[in-house]
């Protein structure tokens, strides 16, 4: 996405038409924005894209969940404001959920200079926590997708300690933390950039990548239960659950 992205422009034609649809039938479920490629990429401060898009959901009372790395979605807290007021939830989470808007800021890490490495051209993770800060301040039910956590380099027992300290301190009220997944051969797919990072950054950890992904996808089955019990433990520690209710 550093050298080419594609705008699809008639997104809101096409959001207004199936909210409407949704709306004749009652049905008033979370969208989720964006789950694949982050509503708030430097783009968005030419085209507003993202804000027409918030402008419909408002307009058809749609609950939300933002999810970002960006510091812009400080820009649309007056429209993310209205729709928390004004949405429907689903009957089935009225009693569950006091809010109707989310907004979850997304780490590997909260070291600039590993961020710097995995995730080139995004916000910087102390930009991050303050904008996580902000929207705490701001009454925005707000937390954490602690993921991927990438395996012997933010997953340690200090780097996770660290960063559950500080998402607490900016006002994180949820966390979602979740291991390393990697696909693909291909110039541009997850496993061959990984790999290429690793190899360049950590040449000691090497050997441990290729033996962990050589087989598989995903990190041993033993690992990640080791991984989902130290976070759980965390999760109680510093108060912040694993979950939105």
């Amino acid at each position: 996405m550093e050298e080419k992205l594609a705008v699809k422009s008639n997104a809101p034609e096409l959001l207004e038409k199936q909210l409407r649809l949704r709306v004749k039938k009652n049905q008033y479920g979370i969208i989720v924005m964006s789950s694949a490629t982050d509503p708030y990429l430097h783009i968005e401060k030419v085209t507003l894209l993202t804000r027409r898009l918030l402008e419909i959901i408002l307009a058809n009372r749609f609950p939300l969940h933002v999810i970002t790395k960006s510091d812009l979605v400080i820009r649309d807290f007056d429209l993310l404001q209205k729709i928390n007021a004004q949405a429907i939830l689903p009957p089935e989470l009225e009693e569950k959920l006091a809010h109707k808007v989310f907004i979850t800021f997304s780490f590997s890490t909260i070291d600039d200079k590993t961020a710097s490495i995995f995730e080139p051209g995004a916000n910087s993770p102390a930009v991050r926590l303050k904008t996580m800060e902000a929207a705490a301040d701001n009454g925005f039910m707000t937390g954490v997708s602690l993921m991927p956590l990438l395996p012997f380099i933010t997953d340690t027992p200090e780097n996770l300690e660290s960063m559950f300290s500080a998402f607490k301190s900016a006002g994180a009220k949820y966390i979602f933390p979740a291991s390393l997944t990697l696909f693909g051969n291909e110039h541009a797919d997850s496993k061959t950039l990984v790999m290429r990072a690793i190899e360049k950054h950590y040449p000691q950890l090497k050997e441990k990548y290729n033996l962990m992904f050589s087989r598989y996808n995903q990190v041993p089955y033993s690992y990640l239960q080791a991984l989902n019990e130290q976070t759980k433990l965390l999760s109680i520690k510093y108060d912040i659950p694993n979950n939105l209710w």
